[in-house]
């Protein structure tokens, strides 16, 4: 009798140890195990946006008025520093481009201070696009990887999907306060499933 294994054999089995369940699960418990030590990271991580969404569902308005002026402050930095960063690069191929770009954010940053209502109106209509595209997107990953605890990021790619058709569908009525109240439900969503996951990242074995 050969002692010969068969390969067609050998590789149906490679092929369902790495495509089985078991074996996903078991390289994704690998792949988190050496941020074991590190787990309280991500509880404190899901602690402060759950603190941060309760805040933004509690001060809706004053949650967009502070989103739309930290945007602004943010553009102004970035832009700077750009400007700044092309200059002291000296000049290169992307001299010119460097420049442009730092013009605009600048000039973008400017614009969003002297305009909160219109920049809440324009960034509301973007948030509602990039919270669709998030859903979608956390609902696929949620699905076919399936980590652990995946069905709390399956939930809240639901929700954030949701949250995007909610913004978009109340445009432009009642922008001025819906982009803090449904930002600080996404907040406090993602800071569940934060929380839920560094408390499965704890209980790997060392």
């Amino acid at each position: 009798m050969s002692s010969q294994t068969d390969p067609s054999i050998t590789a149906t089995s490679v092929t369902a140890q790495v495509l089985g369940p078991t074996a996903v699960e078991s390289c994704i418990r690998h792949e988190l195990h050496h941020v074991r030590s590190h787990w309280w990271w991500f509880l404190a991580l899901g602690i402060l946006l759950l603190v941060s969404g309760t805040l933004g569902l509690v001060f809706p308005l004053v949650a967009s008025v502070v989103a739309i002026q930290f945007l602004s402050i943010l553009l102004l930095v970035v832009g700077v520093a750009t400007l700044v960063g092309a200059f002291w690069t000296g000049r290169w191929g992307g001299f010119l481009v460097q420049i442009l770009v730092g013009i605009l954010y600048v000039a973008a940053g400017f614009v969003i201070s002297d305009r909160p209502l219109l920049s809440i109106l324009l960034v509301t209509y973007y948030v509602a696009v990039m919270f669709m595209a998030m859903g979608v997107f956390r609902i696929m990953a949620a699905m076919v990887i399936r980590f652990p605890q995946w069905g709390w990021t399956l939930l809240n790619g639901c929700v954030t999907l949701l949250v995007g058709l909610v913004i978009y569908r109340h445009l432009p009525m009642n922008a001025a306060w819906v982009i803090g109240l449904l930002v600080g439900l996404e907040m406090i969503f993602s800071g569940w499933a934060w929380i839920m996951l560094s408390l499965e990242i704890k209980k790997i074995p060392a």
